[in-house]
């Protein structure tokens, strides 16, 4: 067999599983099982009973049901046959256009899922309706991704902002590791010495060792309207993070149309997480009226404000309390969204409004967030991404 027809076989054998057997040509062995899977799902019978236990061939007529032990087999088998990214994204897709939420509230299906964030996100939603069996089971899977997710975010969070902190206590007796040259250098450039080619610095400029008490103070205002779920979880780990920060003042709040303050549990994000009620109205004007009663030093204070920013609060009233914080000295920061995704759907007239208060909105990704609020800690331009409002 030639290169060119070696070619030719593995394109028209991708072809045929993407589009299935309207295509046709058959499937033996591997191929035939993955096949099985893929019209599970996406074939055109939708809900169908055929499910991982059909054959292969003939119109695509799979589907899932209803049934839990052959959405368990179908769980298995695409783990077998594709990578987790591949697999979390057709857990979705499953969730989505089949309906399988109600599924996940058995234990026995909880331990054969791939766990991610969206998954997370789906739990929360149903935390209400859970039955008492399956709480346990769904707080192991939501703290194994919450164990991931920190092991992945947290030490650069602490290295960003530590520094970030040192840096914005600046001293003028500095030992000598800790001398800031940069500035130094700069604030002494009026005693270069042409003859010797360097500058006597009458004056050190240093990096100031963090103190021990509190010097900042970081309010983050959570959203917890469904669109937000991924934002609810990465921002629950984040505010673990930042309240293990001795130099850091900790606030975490979340909202709809009532405001629940978290910060009590912050030791535990799982618990901050099954704290949360994903859906609902949103009442963003109610929130930061709440937040803004907790500040008590203005100037030191950081407000992050989580929302896809759809307003069904008082309009007017929301955005005069972003003026009268930013005007107090709180550094006042908007996202749309802390996630791995694009940019959201979000309310573009109220994220102008906050814009021309000097409060950008912009979505952030969690590899970009421990710049955002060091940047934010040090009262310097914050690293927004394009495109942003």
């Amino acid at each position: 067999m030639t290169i060119e027809t070696t070619a030719d076989a593995e394109r028209l054998r991708r072809w045929r599983l993407v589009l299935g057997a309207d295509t046709g040509g058959a499937l033996s062995g591997t191929d035939a099982a993955m096949d099985r899977t893929l019209e599970a799902l996406y074939g055109a019978g939708g809900g169908g009973g055929g499910g991982a236990d059909g054959e292969a061939g003939g119109p695509r007529r799979g589907g899932l049901g209803g049934s839990a032990p052959r959405v368990a087999r179908w769980l298995g088998d695409i783990r077998t046959y594709f990578p987790a990214s591949v697999v979390q994204v057709m857990q979705r897709d499953a969730i989505d256009r089949l309906g399988l939420s109600a599924l996940l509230l058995e234990p026995e299906m909880l331990e054969a899922v791939e766990a991610d964030v969206h998954l997370v996100g789906t739990l929360l939603s149903l935390n209400k309706a859970m039955p008492e069996a399956t709480k346990e089971t769904a707080r192991a899977v939501v703290r194994k991704v919450v164990a991931d997710l920190e092991s992945r975010l947290s030490g650069r969070t602490r290295a960003t902002l530590t520094g970030a902190l040192d840096r914005s206590a600046r001293t003028a007796r500095p030992r000598h590791r800790d001398i800031d040259w940069d500035r130094t250098i700069r604030a002494n450039l009026k005693n270069y010495l042409p003859t010797h080619r360097t500058v006597v610095p009458e004056r050190l400029i240093g990096h100031g060792r963090a103190a021990q008490a509190v010097r900042k103070e970081v309010i983050l205002c959570i959203d917890q309207s469904g669109s937000m779920a991924a934002s609810v979880v990465y921002a629950s780990v984040f505010g673990a993070v930042l309240a293990s920060m001795r130099a850091l003042d900790t606030r975490l709040v979340v909202f709809d149309t009532a405001v629940v303050d978290l910060t009590d549990q912050l030791a535990d994000p799982v618990d901050v997480l099954f704290g949360t009620q994903l859906g609902g109205g949103t009442d963003i004007n109610r929130a930061l009226a709440y937040c803004q009663s907790r500040i008590t030093r203005p100037a030191e204070t950081v407000v992050v404000l989580i929302s896809d920013l759809y307003e069904g609060g008082i309009r007017d009233e929301m955005l005069k309390r972003v003026a009268a914080m930013r005007s107090s000295g709180v550094r006042f920061v908007t996202l749309l969204a802390l996630s791995d995704e694009g940019a959201p759907a979000y309310d573009r007239d109220h994220a102008a409004a906050l814009a021309a208060l000097g409060a950008p909105a912009f979505a952030c990704t969690p590899d970009l967030f421990p710049e955002v609020m060091a940047a934010a800690l040090e009262k310097r331009p914050l690293p927004i991404p394009d495109p942003a409002v």
